[in-house]
């Protein structure tokens, strides 16, 4: 009879902390994943975006958001005058340029 009890008994459980962390393990694993798949390369391009409009300096070909090309005249915090024709003068936005055209 006494063998019989101790097999009906459920399984005493173990393993407290492992059986938590196992059960978390795939959460974990998503957001390294989202993490090198998506935060990682936006933060980089993000750099590269600031360190490209702090480098605008007069002289530079540029590209605004609306497509026009420019050549930066003057540079005054965070506008720049530029001239998109022969007389023709803009103010534009820093946040306006998308790309610094490299010279041919």
């Amino acid at each position: 009879m006494q063998t019989f009890l101790a097999m009906a008994a459920p399984p005493a459980e173990g393993g407290g902390a492992g059986a938590g962390l196992i059960q978390f393990l795939p959460i974990i694993l998503i957001f390294l994943v989202f993490w090198f798949m998506i935060i990682r390369p936006q933060k980089k391009q993000q750099e590269h975006r600031k360190a490209m409009l702090a480098a605008v300096k007069r002289g530079d070909r540029i590209v605004t958001s609306g497509g026009l090309f420019a050549t930066v005249r003057d540079v005054k915090g965070d506008r720049v005058v530029a001239t998109i024709a022969e007389n023709v003068k803009v103010e534009i936005s820093l946040a306006a340029i998308t790309a610094v055209v490299p010279e041919e």
